[in-house]
């Protein structure tokens, strides 16, 4: 029973500090539900009070279950406790607020897409929900973030279906209109794509490993949120950031990615910082993205390093190492661009310059492209004329007088130190 004395005190309190005190002694009511596979999970979930914590001992439940309570479901550690869906529908769904869904195993949801079959579905009422150390196999969507905001979705392995083409399969985690929500440190895998966000905003997207998909991530119309610290091996695209704007995009890993290893597609005023980018056909590939910072970047290994076109203007280039890369920039157009900021450039592993003042800056400025590459660009059969006498002649001629070369990329102030970053560091550890 509450002390007479603590209650009547409570009136003197401010009221949300009176409420915030009534709901922990509300809080402190919640029971601790055993339950076993000969239970009716969905009945145990109707008859528990909001607040009680149903534990799952290990086996198998029949899913499909609705959770329209605050509730806490939970396994044991090793998530040998099993929520197996009818194949048809959402292995679970939830929606009610503050909602954990911990330690389980989620799996045989439904394969529809437009009906947004899922493992686990966040509803547009399920705001603060938590899913944590969960497995989440062989579902369509893995998880569903549907419209709640500030739900989090940490420390999962989630695992696509194989029954189906990529292109049929669900996301790992798919995200619409979930401002503030947050996919953190999860091993997604044999999905469609790691994480898709489609018109949200203020979302973190950190720590997370992608393996096996056709995108690691994939924006759209996501603003002011952030990609930090993720890892893509064996993706299409590592990261694709389309239609979105104000992002930091920073210290994240890919390497092995079939055709490009960040994509930026009319993505503005970003921060791209920190990030390694290793082993694809295009290290990042720029297509009407403007007012960018592109900083402190490893690129190499890549057939072309950054493919820059469409239009992409604005953009603050510095301080990159770009290292071995077949073709270090493919700019085509007449325009001339500027890769340097502040009186310091970008690092070229092909650039023989000096530095014969010391000061840690080569003396002549580096052009990744000449008109040669340009003719090749725009006629790729003029391949065949790469040894002949007429290429040779142009070619000296351009080094002789800088002033005939055509407009495009050039960097005044090339840096004679390759520069390292902590996630190439991080790279290079995983090697």
């Amino acid at each position: 029973m509450v002390d007479s004395a603590i209650f009547k005190g409570m009136w003197l309190l401010p009221a949300g500090v009176m409420l915030a005190g009534m709901g922990l002694f509300q809080g402190s009511q919640a029971a601790i539900i055993p339950v076993s596979p000969n239970d009716s999970l969905q009945q145990v979930i109707t008859q528990a009070a909001p607040g009680d914590v149903l534990r799952l001992v290990p086996g198998e439940y029949e899913g499909n279950v609705v959770i329209d309570k605050p509730l806490v479901l939970e396994g044991p550690a090793d998530r040998s406790a099993i929520i197996k869906g009818e194949r048809k529908g959402r292995t679970i769904w939830v929606q009610s607020p503050d909602v954990v869904i911990r330690s389980l195993t989620v799996t045989h949801s439904g394969l529809s897409l437009p009906d947004m079959d899922a493992g686990i579905f966040l509803d547009k009422t399920a705001t603060n929900a938590l899913i944590e150390n969960n497995d989440v196999l062989n579902n369509s969507v893995g998880v569903y973030v549907w419209g709640p905001h500030d739900a989090l979705v940490q420390n999962n392995r989630i695992v696509g279906t194989t029954e189906l083409r990529v292109s049929e399969r669900g996301n790992g985690v798919t995200l619409w209109n979930a401002p503030g929500s947050k996919i953190i440190g999860n091993d997604i895998s044999l999905g469609r794509d790691g994480v898709f966000s489609n018109t949200s905003t203020k979302n973190v997207f950190s720590g997370n490993r992608f393996s096996d998909l056709r995108y690691g991530v994939h924006y759209m119309y996501t603003n002011d949120s952030e990609v930090s610290g993720n890892i893509s091996v064996d993706n299409d695209i590592g990261y694709a950031i389309m239609f979105s704007e104000r992002l930091k995009v920073k210290d994240n890993i890919a390497f092995n990615s079939r055709d490009q290893a960040l994509m930026m597609n009319y993505a503005n005023g970003s921060e791209i910082s920190g990030n390694t980018m290793v082993n694809a056909e295009k290290c990042v590939y720029f297509y009407n993205a403007n007012n960018n910072i592109i900083k402190g970047n490893h690129f190499e290994g890549c057939d072309i390093g950054i493919h820059y076109t469409g239009a992409a203007q604005g953009n603050k280039i510095s301080e990159n190492a770009f290292i071995g890369n077949q073709n270090q920039v493919k700019y085509v157009g007449t325009r001339y661009d500027e890769w340097s900021v502040d009186g310091r450039g970008n690092y070229w592993s092909d650039n023989s310059a000096f530095d014969l003042d010391g000061d840690g800056l080569a003396d002549t400025a580096y052009r990744p492209n000449d008109v040669i590459d340009q003719v090749i660009w725009r006629a790729p059969v003029s391949r065949l004329l790469l040894n002949s006498p007429a290429v040779s002649v142009v070619r000296w001629a351009q080094s002789q007088f800088p002033a005939i070369l055509p407009g495009g990329v050039i960097d005044s102030a090339p840096i004679m130190k390759m520069p390292e970053t902590p996630s190439l560091k991080k790279y290079k550890e995983m090697q």
